[in-house]
């Protein structure tokens, strides 16, 4: 008698031990959600992707759940050390945020040796040396700098970024340039002053001969484009 009341026992912990599991969502199905969404995120990005999502805390449990989402939380990015997110949309839902890792490693521009303030940047001024990406702006592709004008002084062997560069000057404070107004079925040409420098593409002020300042666009070497 005894061994059937402890045999029942057994019996009862092992159904309400499967009950309680089928009552809860797994921790794996969750991880496996994020971990697909996070590959899907990464799968164009240029580079060798590496992608690691933490284990969801055991302490936690969630009802189940027939659709589960992940998303990327507000602010979160996909590179560096992050956090992904996984809701359950039915109308009891839950939602959790898991940290992730995304590891981006890819070839990027080193300095070949200490470059002064304005030198004009050719193939010998960098190499390439593989490795993680870990600031953004980093230079990955040398025509993101060839022409380009460095801000100022670096030594050899510094990461390159963005913001050390500047586009050439097409327009030169000071110089005389030809002002181009177009609008209105009309096209006039005349000669100013630039007042400031300006690359392709940025903003100039041109002083005419009458005094009148006019804001336009640089365009190639020594032409301003405005608008009436």
């Amino acid at each position: 008698m005894k061994k059937q009341i402890i045999a029942f026992l057994i019996l009862e912990f092992l159904f309400s031990a499967i009950a309680w599991s089928q009552e809860r969502q797994s921790h794996a199905e969750i991880h496996k959600v994020a971990i697909s969404f996070l590959q899907r995120m990464t799968h164009s990005m240029p580079g060798k992707i590496t992608v690691s999502v933490d284990a969801v805390d055991s302490r936690l449990t969630f009802s189940p759940c027939a659709k589960l989402e992940a998303f990327l939380p507000t602010g979160a990015q996909v590179q560096g050390r992050t956090s992904i997110g996984v809701r359950c949309n039915e109308l009891s839902g839950w939602s959790i945020y898991i940290p992730a890792t995304i590891t981006v490693t890819m070839d990027q521009l080193i300095s070949s040796r200490p470059l002064r303030q304005g030198k004009v940047i050719d193939s010998g001024d960098f190499r390439i040396q593989p490795g993680e990406l870990t600031q953004t702006g980093t230079i990955t592709n040398k025509s993101q700098i060839l022409g380009k004008i460095l801000k100022y002084r670096i030594s050899g062997g510094q990461l390159l970024r963005q913001n050390m560069f500047r586009a050439p000057y097409a327009i030169t404070q000071g110089e005389t340039v030809q002002l181009i107004v177009e609008g209105r079925g009309i096209k006039l040409r005349s000669k100013g002053k630039a007042l400031n420098n300006a690359a392709e593409g940025e903003s100039a002020r041109v002083r005419v001969a009458s005094g009148q300042i006019i804001s336009g666009i640089a365009k190639e070497k020594g032409i301003v484009e405005a608008h009436p």
